[in-house]
């Protein structure tokens, strides 16, 4: 009895320690495919952070190129546009001036009658609001040799901005007694003038004095009264004394 009570005993041993054997290999190989998949998660985790890092790279790369093209290109609009000194200015006047009608020192307002070009764009549109001043006016009899006119540009308007302007002042004068016209001046040269019956001085009655500045020395044109009637809308051409320095 006792021995078959040890033979069990150690059968059942026996069974155990097999029991164990078998088991060991199962638990190893599950634990190498835990590290196995560890190991991927791993590599692909890396390689998505590598993949990001490239990307945010590229975009950085791409944002700073950009960045520099439109830097440049506002350096290249910022370049001014420059009307050089001589360049014709023909202003369209807001109202009537005469060397009767103004007095010494009164402002005037106007418009630009046609686009002034600076090479191949356009420095001045038409259109752009004008001021200037009366700087003399002398009615007939109030001085000797007739009566006199002089007016200058002062400024124009740009982007809402009035942008100071340099030109020669133009100055109309009327001989008097037995002289029925008036000779336009400017920077001491006699220039071609206005053309039509100022003394009517009804829209439009002046006709062009920038094309009277082209019509050579001596021009005139004719007064009736013997008094320098500029009209609303008469067309005076101003030379700029100097360039104008305009930014974008």
């Amino acid at each position: 009895m006792r021995s078959r009570c040890i033979l069990l005993t150690l059968s059942l041993y026996l069974a155990f320690a097999l029991l164990g054997c078998t088991n060991k290999p199962s638990t190893d190989s599950s634990t190498d495919a835990s590290n196995t998949n560890a190991t991927d998660t791993d590599s692909t985790s890396k390689e998505s952070k590598g993949a990001r890092k490239g990307g945010k790279e590229a975009r950085e790369r791409k944002e700073a190129k950009e960045a520099k093209e439109a830097k440049h290109a506002q350096e290249v609009k910022r370049e001014p546009l420059v009307v050089p000194a001589g360049t014709a200015v023909t202003v369209s006047l807001g109202s009537a001036l005469g060397s009767k009608l103004s007095q010494a020192g009164q402002t005037f307002s106007g418009s630009v009658a046609q686009d002034v070009l600076a090479g191949n764009a356009v420095a001045i549109p038409k259109g752009a609001t004008v001021s200037g001043t009366v700087t003399d006016a002398k009615a007939l009899g109030k001085f000797k040799g007739g009566a006199v006119l002089a007016v200058r540009l002062d400024s124009i308007n740009l982007n809402g901005v009035d942008t100071p302007v340099q030109a020669t002042a133009k100055t109309f004068s009327e001989k008097g007694k037995g002289k029925r016209t008036a000779v336009l001046t400017g920077g001491g040269a006699a220039l071609g003038g206005l053309i039509g019956g100022l003394a009517g001085g009804g829209k439009g009655a002046a006709i062009g004095l920038a094309a009277g500045a082209g019509a050579g020395a001596g021009g005139s044109a004719l007064t009736g009264n013997k008094e320098i009637v500029l009209p609303a809308e008469s067309a005076v051409s101003f030379e700029l004394s100097q360039s104008l320095e305009l930014h974008q």
